[in-house]
């Protein structure tokens, strides 16, 4: 009778304690309550697959089915520790075809150093050993089991362990395990991952409990392109805006009146040259300009009166011959001189 109340007391406890629940650091917080709330992670589908109604926590009058986050929590933690589990994370594969997963996982792939496939999968990756993307991952995270049906086939031919993000409506064949949640919504995948790729880091060591991640959500969501581009014109636009606007009241409203005082002081500035003395302006009166065709120097006042540049002798023609002979080397004469002698030749 004592060993089996015994028996019972320690079932009991091993019941209380299942995954988060008896560890303080690995239980959910509140701020990662309102975040799954406020992404709608609880959010299920209509439809409900009997494999998926232990997840669900009760079905709202709409016929929507809501699911249970503290086990949505436990499911994290448990795909957290199997991807710590891997030695080399370039091992795990994350696949998308889904437009609103890609972006998550192309950035979750970057945060743990996992291969990402984004986009559509090419059959044949994990079985044809012939084709040049043939991979042997040991372990596959998905983020529909339905659209990611080809992967998590492949998978099973040759013993690789799926990890796959489930709604209420996902078929969990070959699954081994389902996180449930929404799956649909753009939010609420985005903030999933982020999630995962949060506890991965912090079982690793990577990153410390006490402190918050700087990487926000928000990176994980899925964008338009559209709206991507709509926002950069706009802050563009903007941009061009800000600078025109500082600018704009340097200049004055009144133009005329800026006109007229800058005129004034420029003005001004010309009245005080004017009224320098005249040993510091020019020497001669500008404005009694003589003809160009007159050719006598003008007459110098100062260092110009030590030579006379004008006393110099024009220079002749180059057809003047009236050089006189010399008898010194260099000294050239023309050939009427040398035949009448006057000149002797080197």
């Amino acid at each position: 009778l004592v060993f089996n109340r015994l028996f019972r007391r320690h079932f009991f406890l091993a019941q209380q304690s299942i995954m988060s629940g008896g560890i303080e650091a690995l239980q959910l917080k509140e701020e990662d309550v309102v975040k799954l709330l406020a992404a709608g992670v609880h959010l299920g589908a209509s439809n409900v697959d009997f494999q998926m109604e232990s997840y669900v926590y009760k079905r709202k009058p709409d016929g929507v089915h809501i699911i249970n986050i503290k086990k949505t929590w436990e499911k994290l933690l448990l795909a957290a520790r199997i991807i710590v589990g891997i030695e080399h994370p370039s091992d795990v594969c994350v696949i998308s075809a889904r437009p609103y997963g890609q972006r998550a996982i192309l950035k979750f792939a970057s945060h743990t150093g996992a291969t990402a496939f984004a986009g559509r999968f090419t059959p044949g990756t994990f079985t044809n050993q012939i084709q040049a993307a043939f991979r042997e991952p040991r372990l596959l995270v998905v983020c529909d089991p339905r659209t990611d049906s080809q992967p998590v086939t492949e998978s099973s031919y040759v013993n690789i362990p799926v990890i796959a993000f489930c709604n209420t409506d996902s078929p969990l064949h070959h699954v081994d395990v389902a996180i449930p949640c929404n799956n649909k919504g753009a939010h609420a995948v985005g903030l999933m991952w982020w999630l995962l790729a949060r506890e991965v880091l912090r079982m690793r060591g990577s990153i410390s409990r006490q402190i918050n991640w700087e990487i926000m959500p928000d990176l994980y969501f899925y964008r338009d392109p559209e709206e991507a581009e709509k926002e950069e014109q706009a802050a563009m636009q903007h941009a061009e805006e800000q600078p025109a606007a500082a600018a704009a009241p340097q200049f004055p409203s009144e133009w005329g009146g800026t006109a007229d005082q800058q005129t004034g002081e420029w003005g001004a500035e010309q009245m005080g040259t004017s009224a320098l003395p005249a040993s510091i302006g020019a020497t001669e009166d500008w404005g009694t300009s003589r003809e160009w065709t007159d050719t006598t120097p003008a007459p110098s006042k100062d260092w110009a009166e030590a030579k006379d540049w004008s006393a110099e002798p024009a220079p002749k023609e180059w057809g003047a011959d009236d050089l006189q002979p010399s008898s010194d080397w260099g000294t050239s004469v023309t050939m009427q001189d040398a035949k009448s002698g006057g000149a002797e030749w080197a």
